[in-house]
């Protein structure tokens, strides 16, 4: 079973007729959101949800921000640790992913890439942090690594992080769009330090036995994935 509409809830679509699972891919997609009202749309959904399928193990996206100390204390991410601690003293079974930048074919314009593409494609003015990072993963990689520690796992109530094994300076991310499509981006760089510190030894082996390479080239190849069409 999946609730919700987004990028997370197509990668996961499969799951929509395996009934062992809630795959909760609904509520606030927006980091940058500071809204209360949908916050708590959020919370009264995902309790609901956990409340009409107690027999079902719950699954719920929360973030790799919690690890950036300049983001750690953003509205947007003191829900998300609200919500792991409502599901972990509410479910008995459950599995929390915290999932650092998805990359993937979705018109949300606040993930990483889509912000910048847009950006950069349309000429729009954009501040750019000088001293900063994001962790990039490919949101098939991120399912493909899920989607094993679920149908694998026998163990419950986990809180595990879903990353690339390195991450980006927005400096390399932005040139790398700009590359790509041969556009200069219209920026302006200001100083702001934010780097999420992002343990991945629970997946270190999942990730050598699918064979996802997180080489010098991928992000490049992400890039290329998802907007040589230009279909964002």
């Amino acid at each position: 079973m999946v609730i919700g509409k987004g990028l997370v809830a197509k990668v996961f679509e499969t799951y929509k007729t395996d009934n062992r699972f809630l795959i909760f891919a609904s509520g606030v997609s927006d980091s940058t959101n500071t809204d209360k009202n949908a916050f708590d749309r959020e919370k009264r959904l995902l309790i609901k949800s956990m409340k009409e399928h107690e027999e079902k193990i719950f699954i719920y996206f929360s973030t790799c921000s919690i690890y950036d100390t300049v983001l750690s204390k953003t509205p947007y991410v003191l829900h998300k640790l609200e919500m792991e601690r409502v599901i972990s003293a509410l479910h008995k079974r459950y599995h929390i992913f915290r999932v650092s930048n998805l990359a993937g074919r979705s018109p949300n314009p606040h993930t990483v890439l889509n912000f910048f593409v847009q950006h950069i494609l349309s000429g729009t003015p954009f501040f750019l942090w000088n001293n900063a990072s994001r962790n990039i993963i490919d949101a098939d990689d991120a399912f493909l690594i899920c989607n094993y520690i679920l149908q694998e796992s026998n163990s419950y109530k986990r809180v595990t992080n879903i990353a690339n094994t390195a991450n980006y300076d927005v400096k390399v991310i932005v040139r790398e769009i700009e590359l790509f499509f041969q556009k200069k981006g219209n920026y302006t760089f200001v100083e702001n330090f934010s780097h999420p510190e992002i343990d991945v030894s629970a997946i270190q082996s999942i990730i050598s036995m699918l064979n996802i390479k997180f080489d010098n080239d991928y992000l490049k190849k992400v890039i290329n994935k998802y907007y040589a069409a230009n279909d964002i």
